[in-house]
């Protein structure tokens, strides 16, 4: 007994002294782990645990207290003023972050104000409120991307005037883009869950220097969540996240659900989301001097065996442009030891078909020119093993090792109107990445070097089917029948040196070697005089910038990069028919495109809350890969799908330039309302020997205006997404920005104004609510081929625990 009173009288001090602070978002509620909270002198220094959690009593008798956190405004509270507040804190997050961290420019950890490009990050919070149905509409939201669409199923991002395979997708390390990217308009980014994105990072300009092929107008890295340990508050982290979303313009009905499971050593997460999507409903009220631009008037059905002609009941309704997708992501932590650590990501994507839409609409003699025309379901494996190494060698401080393997399946499946030849046209993408990237800091220098292997193994098959009969014949495959192949080989070096803290020096060089090869089996279809495609090309690129930061929030940032792309397989070898009347036919002596990029940044803070920043960039393009007329065995014309279609090909256009800015502005007005905006415009134009010709792909000016109030437990924002007009003089009629799908004068201009908001009834409930397009606008993004949503009601209930 007398041993108990001595435990209990030591105890009892240690409990009396000992005081918990909890640190939280003052919108959502959650947990902000990291939060550091310190004294004036920094001679105290503590840490929020992952519960938001940190024992302060050390802190007890500082007359000043500060609890800070990268991304949010900070506090500078008294003791007793903590105990007025029960020792819970709530932190408004900042929409201008000079500290803010990006890990695309250079794939490791380092302030954006150290990076001389730009560079914008969507984190997880702001996609969450964003509660966008895909990722191609996260990329439209974000304000500073434009985003093509051909039908609902889809979406193709357009940085800098590049699109399609001259943009990189990257999704945890790993390219996305494959070998039968093409130069047109892609829908690959639907298959990139956006609810299970940690963040995004959109780098702007060339990137090929970290990246490699591809990346000329920028870079789009998606980061999926991590699976979490338990940390030393609790035994077990788990944590369930679930949602389900309704909206009206396209009777969307999505749910998901994530849960974590972490120990000491090991964490899993687990994820699914479903989304079934109905018929698009567009915009009511049109631009009164073009009517019926846009309207559904009449759609194929298949009655009595015979295809039929219907009149839409309402002209709005996007009829057949509905689809269904799912996706599933497995991620297994193992924390080996404090300096190893080892990743395993397994995710896998799948739709039902998905109709083109614009293909659905086409008219030929007053009839539908297609009874079916659909993708078949877009299927995306995705398996990759990463090794996490710290250690403070001589050669590394950290290192990140990615062996992946991806599988993509996809088809194109077409029925000319009144007839039964059903075609099948389908392509299988195996995939093998290995990456190698190494960290070292030598005093003020960051070195960072790693090498790059890839390996695409393309199978192409297509028959015909009568859908009467169910007979099948042979058919023309979209890529060579024998199969193909394309592997890159690449080692970079980049550097950064911090010669003062306000001036900083960034290079880097990367030499890349891409070999591809076709074979031509069958020559039923196109007799080619050659049997295969072989071609080996290499690029030297490099970089330079300079950031120099004078003081008084002044920072001036200035880049000289170079970028390449090799022409892939479906640049080299692709026999398709791009726009009804026309196809492209291969070209086997395509060379690799290079761009010579320009750009200067200058941005102005004031008392660290407001924001104004202004690039401006001038790009040189040679050997641009464009599309122009051609001649097949001597003839202009070939019989193609059974219509006369002009010939085409991929060639290199000798020179084109790509010139524009970015302006945007940041600003905490007050700790409860900010403003954010940006506006973008882009001028391109092929060198020719007369009057320079529009380059394609070049997006009107446009931008977004954002108006953000943040309350206790409440958040809201109004915004305007707006585009110029796309007038038919600044249209490349040969390439790829669908003229058909426009009015006689281009795309109009139109501007949208829409409402969102998300209240937290408390810490493991949330309800959004959100109203699109209030004014029931109708419009076409530029080169799209199908209406963009009318007014959309959303809502949206979100729980986590």
């Amino acid at each position: 007994m007398k041993k108990l009173y001595i435990f209990l009288f030591v105890l009892f001090p240690l409990i009396g002294v000992s005081q918990t602070i909890t640190v939280v978002d003052k919108t959502t509620l959650a947990p902000i782990a990291h939060a550091i909270i310190h004294n004036d002198s920094k001679s105290i220094v503590l840490m929020s645990n992952l519960k938001g959690e940190a024992d302060i009593a050390t802190l007890k008798n500082e007359s000043i207290i500060y609890i800070t956190h990268t991304g949010y405004l900070f506090l500078k509270l008294t003791y007793s003023q903590l105990e007025a507040m029960n020792f819970k804190v709530k932190l408004s997050e900042k929409v201008y972050d000079i500290d803010e961290v990006v890990i695309s420019a250079n794939k490791f950890e380092e302030k954006k104000a150290d990076v001389p490009q730009q560079i914008q990050v969507l984190s997880a919070k702001e996609l969450a409120f964003l509660n966008q149905s895909t990722t191609a509409e996260v990329m439209q939201q974000s304000g500073n991307v434009l985003v093509q669409k051909s039908q609902l199923g889809g979406g193709s991002p357009i940085i800098r005037g590049f699109e399609a395979n001259k943009v990189l997708m990257v999704v945890d390390g790993v390219r996305l883009n494959n070998a039968i990217y093409r130069g047109g308009h892609l829908q690959n980014i639907l298959t990139l869950d956006n609810s299970m994105l940690e963040r995004a990072e959109i780098v702007f300009g060339p990137g090929s220097v970290i990246y490699g092929s591809d990346a000329l107008g920028g870079v789009m890295h998606f980061h999926t969540k991590n699976a979490l340990l338990a940390d030393s508050s609790a035994k077990v982290n788990l944590k369930t996240n679930a949602f389900t979303r309704y909206s009206t313009a396209m009777n969307e009905k999505t749910g998901h659900v994530d849960f974590n499971i972490g120990l000491n050593k090991i964490a899993f997460l687990t994820s699914a989301t479903y989304s079934d999507f109905g018929d698009l409903r567009q915009g009511a009220i049109r631009n009164p001097f073009y009517g019926d631009f846009g309207k559904r008037l009449y759609y194929a059905d298949r009655i009595n065996g015979k295809d039929s002609m219907l009149v839409n009941s309402n002209a709005n309704i996007q009829r057949l442009s509905g689809y269904k997708q799912y996706d599933f992501l497995e991620k297994i932590l193992i924390q080996q030891s404090q300096s190893v650590s080892h990743v395993l990501n397994f995710q896998y994507s799948n739709s039902t078909d998905i109709n083109r839409y614009d293909r659905l609409t086409d008219m030929s003699a007053g009839k539908l020119k297609n009874a079916q025309w659909y993708y078949g379901p877009q299927k995306r494996l995705f398996g990759s093993y990463t090794l996490n190494l710290n250690s403070n060698n001589k050669f590394y401080n950290n290192a990140r090792i990615i062996a992946a393997y991806q599988n993509i399946e996809e088809s194109r499946n077409d029925r000319k109107f009144g007839k039964t030849a059903l075609n099948h046209r389908n392509e299988h993408v195996d995939v093998y990445t290995l990456n190698a990237d190494f960290n070292k800091n030598v005093e003020e220098h960051e070195i960072r070097y790693g090498i790059e292997a890839t390996f695409n193994k393309v199978d192409s098959k297509a028959q015909s089917e009568d859908i009467v009969t169910g007979a099948l014949s042979p058919l023309d495959t979209r890529y060579p029948d024998g199969g193909s192949t394309m592997q890159t080989q690449a080692i970079y070096f980049s550097h950064t040196w911090e010669i003062t803290p306000k001036l900083i020096l960034s290079d880097g060089i990367r030499f890349s070697n891409v070999m591809l090869e076709s074979k031509f089996n069958d020559k039923t279809f196109f007799p080619f005089q050659f049997n295969g495609v072989k071609q080996n090309s290499s690029a030297l690129n490099g970089n330079i910038g300079l950031v120099f930061m004078p003081g008084k929030e002044w920072r001036f940032a200035a880049l000289a990069s170079t970028g390449f792309r090799a022409p892939n397989v479906d640049d080299l070898t692709k026999v398709f028919e791009s726009v009804p009347g026309k196809v492209i036919v291969p070209n086997p002596n395509l060379k690799p495109e290079n761009t010579y990029n320009g750009e200067l940044s200058i941005s102005k803070g004031f008392d660290n809350r407001v924001k104004l920043e202004g690039t401006g960039f001038y790009t040189l393009y040679k050997n641009a890969i464009t599309t122009q007329n051609a001649t097949f065995e001597g003839n202009d014309s070939i019989v193609y799908n059974g219509a006369n279609s002009r010939v085409q090909s991929s060639v290199n256009k000798g020179q084109a330039y790509i010139y524009g800015f970015n302006a945007s502005i940041a600003a905490d007005i007050t700790d409860l309302f900010s403003i954010v905006s940006s506006l973008n415009y882009t001028y391109g134009r092929i060198k020719t020997d007369t009057t320079d010709y529009p380059l394609d792909h070049i997006a009107p000016v446009f931008g977004k205006t954002s108006f953000n109030l943040k309350l206790n437990k409440y958040r809201l924002e109004f915004f305007a997404l707006y585009n110029g007009w796309k007038r038919l003089k600044d249209y490349n009629l040969i390439g790829e920005d669908n003229i058909a799908y426009a009015t006689v004068n281009g795309t109009p201009a139109w501007y949208t104004l829409n409402i969102r908001t998300a209240y937290q009834f408390n810490k493991n409930v949330q309800l959004q609510m959100a109203i699109e397009n209030i004014l029931d606008q109708n419009y076409r993004v530029f080169a799209s081929g199908i209406g963009a949503p009318g007014r959309n009601f959303v809502i949206t209930l979100r729980g986590n625990f």
